[in-house]
């Protein structure tokens, strides 16, 4: 697939790193938020797959965002700790969606999973342990 699906949107993140490390898409659905990645060339490592870090990245902003969208007003976070599983490699033009779990968030840390597919594929799954930063 070399385009966006139906149902996604940019997600329009604040610009800085997310902006080169991206572009990342949002689909709401019912009970259920995806992320989405398009692999770019831009992503490709010197061997023409998608470049791990990239994927570790895309993890990243798709666990963190799960909790800073767990409530309203949406919650700053910064991450403590993300583990990653790499289970097989995507290319250029392939299409990536995430999804999440909140595991359990209390008032100042929060703790996630999920997992990154390429249509039924499962690319990658990761877990992460987020600190929320709440204005007191």
């Amino acid at each position: 697939m070399s385009e966006v699906p139906a149902g996604f949107v940019p997600a329009n993140f604040s610009p800085g790193f997310l902006t080169l490390s991206g572009p990342y898409f949002i689909h709401r659905g019912e009970g259920e938020t995806r992320l989405g990645l398009l692999v770019g060339e831009s992503h490709a490592n010197y061997v023409g797959v998608a470049h791990g870090g990239v994927l570790a990245t895309f993890a990243d902003v798709a666990l963190s965002f799960a909790v800073h969208d767990s409530e309203r007003p949406a919650l700053a976070v910064v991450s403590n700790t993300l583990t990653v599983n790499f289970l097989s490699g995507t290319k250029s033009g392939d299409w990536l969606e995430a999804t999440c779990r909140l595991d359990r968030k209390g008032k100042r840390v929060a703790y996630c999973s999920g997992e990154i597919r390429r249509a039924d594929e499962v690319l990658m799954t990761m877990t992460g342990v987020y600190t929320i930063l709440r204005k007191e």
